[in-house]
């Protein structure tokens, strides 16, 4: 049957199909991905060759094989590793695709193709990639994608009065259009509304912003008729601007508290973004979130790629004789995140990077 024709029957006729819907292909994989952590490791060609300038790694098409071959061969990492975000570069590579699958990690796609200057704003940005995403996500499937991610930005500046209601309308419909249509071709769509770290305002401030940012993104997903129970939600944390410094237990009562007014309990999951996060605030403010975390509500989980990447990437450094031990601190990584999406990690039981990781204007 047509999926969209299954969700046009889901909403008509209740709970009996929706149940229905949540034991098809999408509910499965939505399941699957709640379980455990996401490897965000989609970065672009450019970035990645940002990240190889330190060690005067040159940026060819076989290094950056060779650094995720690392990745996704890591030996146990489905212990702890349910899905992998790749580039399209990667995706088209079977012998990568395949050391996932072999693991059982789910392969799934950035399908966004960058930021753009929105007119009509001071400097905000919209994310492009609609004209063609039909075909590539439906190409992506055959590849063996089966979930998707799609990034928007918001910067907030209290000063400028952003992010403008232009740019959080253009956004959302953005997210929802993406939504609907990586539904349409059997992907699970993962929503990424990030609000960027940039700048000195309060928590308080963020909080604001992102509930009514969030609100707008569900608001869209509404209206274009998206099934939540095979979405995930891909947030920042509800931080202060990198200029400011809370505590832990603030920022997961924050983000709580701005998630439950903002987002439907049909949302399965919430994989965070690390953002600017080091790897020890992504991992002890995952693990703050899960201790105070109301029973029977979303599965609060990771869907990192700096503070996971890190350590293992400065562990390697293009070395062969170094592979081990970069897997080994990867490994580390995404079992002590698993621990915190569980409220369960002792700081003392990994060596962990304090280094911040925070880009302006991030982008990839």
């Amino acid at each position: 049957m047509n999926y969209f024709l299954v969700l046009f029957f889901g909403f008509c006729l209740g709970a009996p199909t929706r149940a229905f819907i949540s034991n098809s292909p999408l509910g499965k994989t939505v399941q699957i991905l709640v379980q455990k952590g996401i490897l965000a490791a989609d970065e672009s060609s450019m970035t990645i060759g940002k990240r190889f300038e330190p060690f005067s790694l040159p940026n060819t098409k076989e290094n950056r094989d060779r650094y995720r071959r690392l990745l996704f061969s890591t030996p146990d990492l489905e212990k702890y590793i349910s899905g992998a975000i790749l580039h399209q570069e990667t995706l088209e590579n079977k012998n990568l695709v395949d050391l996932l699958l072999e693991k059982n990690i789910i392969p799934g796609i950035k399908l966004d193709t960058g930021l753009r200057p929105l007119d009509g704003t001071l400097g905000e940005t919209w994310s492009t990639g609609l004209d063609t995403l039909s075909d590539r996500a439906k190409r992506s499937y055959q590849l063996g994608a089966r979930f998707a991610k799609w990034r928007a930005v918001f910067k907030i500046d209290e000063i400028q009065g952003l992010p403008s209601s232009l740019a959080i309308r253009e956004n959302a419909w953005g997210l929802a259009r993406y939504a609907r249509i990586c539904q349409q071709e059997g992907l699970v769509p993962i929503v990424e509304p990030d609000i960027l770290m940039d700048g000195d305002h309060s928590i308080e401030t963020t909080a604001r912003i992102q509930e009514f940012v969030l609100r707008s993104v569900y608001d869209a997903l509404y209206q274009n008729g998206v099934f939540l129970e095979g979405t995930l939600l891909k947030p920042s944390m509800t931080t202060p601007g990198i200029q400011r410094r809370e505590s832990p237990e603030k920022i997961a009562a924050m983000t709580l508290e701005t998630l439950k007014r903002s987002v439907p309990l049909g949302v399965p999951g919430i994989m965070f973004l690390s953002g600017g996060l080091s790897e020890q605030d992504a991992t002890i403010q995952l693990n703050a979130l899960n201790q105070i975390k109301p029973p029977g509500t979303w599965k609060l989980s990771f869907s990192y790629g700096r503070a996971l990447q890190h350590s293992c990437l400065q562990t390697w450094a293009g070395r062969n004789q170094n592979i081990e031990d970069a897997q080994q601190i990867l490994f580390e990584r995404a079992q002590a995140n698993f621990e915190a999406s569980r409220g369960l990690y002792k700081e003392s039981n990994y060596p962990i990077s304090k280094e911040p990781l925070f880009i302006t204007r991030y982008q990839y």
